[in-house]
């Protein structure tokens, strides 16, 4: 996995991979929102909007606690298992408990006894030293940051802390370790979604990892054995982030152009000013594809009738389009962005990253933009 180069250009496309991210994380947890749902439940932040599910409005809040849980943990010197906890009662305020587990869990097998579960994590009573040794790891430099993201999560996993969600949190771990020690930029990489279609592998992986805790050799080779499963995901999960960003890429010049044509028919020049209203909504479209004219206002610093006039003249060089989001409310859609996302999802299902190759598997895939 090549850093640095492999990433750059993926800032100013961050809030759209993570909001990926997001929704493929939901769908491991058998949540299955639309991504404009998502996107049009994550107005509501700014303006009272309608035509979103109640599943689209809990991810469209995971990825807003998700952002800033990713400023504390990627960014806070001195972690600590608290910071962990919090994050975990932000995803999950309605939790019976806060905090680590009391009770023994486990995976898989009879949800009435362990005796047939595919793994039984460590007693209730070892949690807190073991997170407290996992975040001292964390916070340190021991191995390279990508070693140390796959150790991080795998550690996490098998120590399964929590009562529930502990897959959501351990993949937000993996993003965390990866912006701490400055390997990327933001959450750019889409590993979830690589772990989940590669679920045999990852799983084997984790298997490996957990196996033999007393035999040293046996115990280097499990470790071994999860790294090169982490670290492939890694490396096509870099491939993709590359080939989305190139892809936002090309839909900005066809978008150009449309623009060029359409202020050229009104007698105005091809390109708007750079510092104008217009340039900062085109440019912001990959991470903001749904707006209103109240929430452009707000993200970048103008008046409401600005911001409509630039949203308009968009709708008639067909970058965006209309959609009625609550009662005397229009939002403005760039589909194109949202069907991008769509493919990129279908892509990143498929066990060949090509659906011409291996159809897409798993749990409520988006449809293909073209088939409706």
């Amino acid at each position: 996995m090549a850093a640095g180069g492999a990433v750059s250009g993926l800032e100013g496309i961050s809030r759209l991979l993570l909001r990926s991210e997001a929704i493929a994380s939901s769908r491991i947890e058998g949540l299955a929102p639309a991504p404009a749902q998502v996107v049009i439940a994550e107005l509501s932040e700014f303006e009272s909007v309608q035509g979103f599910s109640d599943v689209a409005e809990l991810v469209a809040n995971n990825i807003a606690i998700l952002r800033s849980a990713d400023g504390i943990l990627a960014e806070k010197p001195g972690l600590e298992a608290s910071d962990i906890v919090d994050l975990h009662s932000a995803l999950f305020p309605g939790g019976p408990t806060r905090g680590f587990r009391s009770t023994q869990n486990w995976i898989g097998g009879s949800d009435w006894h362990p005796l047939d579960a595919e793994f039984v994590p460590p007693p209730a009573d070892a949690v807190p030293a073991l997170m407290d040794d996992l975040v001292a790891y964390a916070d340190g430099a021991t191995h390279g940051p990508l070693i140390q993201a796959a150790l991080v999560h795998a550690q996490f996993e098998t120590i399964h802390p929590f009562g529930d969600g502990n897959g959501r949190i351990g993949r937000a771990l993996i993003h965390a370790t990866l912006r701490r020690r400055g390997l990327t930029p933001a959450p750019v990489l889409p590993i979830s979604m690589i772990l989940h279609t590669w679920s045999d592998h990852y799983v084997g992986g984790l298997t490996a990892f957990r196996a033999a805790p007393g035999d040293r050799e046996a115990l280097r080779a499990g470790v071994a054995t999860w790294i090169a499963t982490f670290t492939a995901a890694s490396d096509v999960a870099v491939d993709q982030a590359e080939r989305i960003a190139r892809d936002i890429a090309e839909l900005r010049e066809d978008w150009a152009e449309r623009i060029g044509g359409h202020r050229a028919r009104l007698g105005l020049r091809p390109t708007p000013r750079a510092d104008s209203i217009d340039t900062a909504i085109i440019d912001g479209l990959p991470e903001h594809p749904v707006l209103t004219p109240k929430v452009a206002a707000q993200l970048y610093g103008t008046s409401e009738n600005s911001a409509r006039k630039a949203l308009d003249l968009l709708v008639e060089a067909g970058v965006v389009w209309t959609k009625s989001i609550g009662r005397r409310t229009n939002g403005y859609l760039a589909r194109e962005v949202l069907d991008l996302v769509a493919v990129a999802e279908r892509r990143l299902a498929s066990t060949r990253m090509d659906t011409r190759l291996a159809a897409p598997t798993g749990v409520a895939v988006p449809a293909h933009p073209g088939s409706s």
